[in-house]
């Protein structure tokens, strides 16, 4: 299973929607949209899981900077969460 971040996703994007682009590629997993936790509105980025690392990597290399309702998106293999124990709030 490859994890891929999409960001700069407009407002308008549903986990549907982009279910819809990635699915031309090969078999999708899951779709995340992130939102904001206090106010659930869209943060512009979200994450697209694909069995296939072959087709992960075909759907990377085809839709980054790929016009998607007027934004260029930005895609590329998700990293893993960094240690947020040391934020202040």
């Amino acid at each position: 299973m490859k994890n891929i971040y999409v960001g700069n996703l407009p407002n308008s994007t549903t986990e549907a929607s982009l279910k819809e682009l990635f699915v031309t590629f090969g078999e999708v997993g899951a779709v995340k949209l992130i939102k904001d936790r206090y106010t659930g509105e869209p943060r512009g980025f979200g994450f697209v899981e694909m069995s296939d690392s072959a087709a992960a990597d075909a759907a990377i290399t085809e839709l980054n900077g790929h016009s998607f309702d007027g934004n260029s998106l930005r895609i590329n293999e998700a990293r893993p969460q960094e240690n947020r124990d040391n934020r202040r709030y």
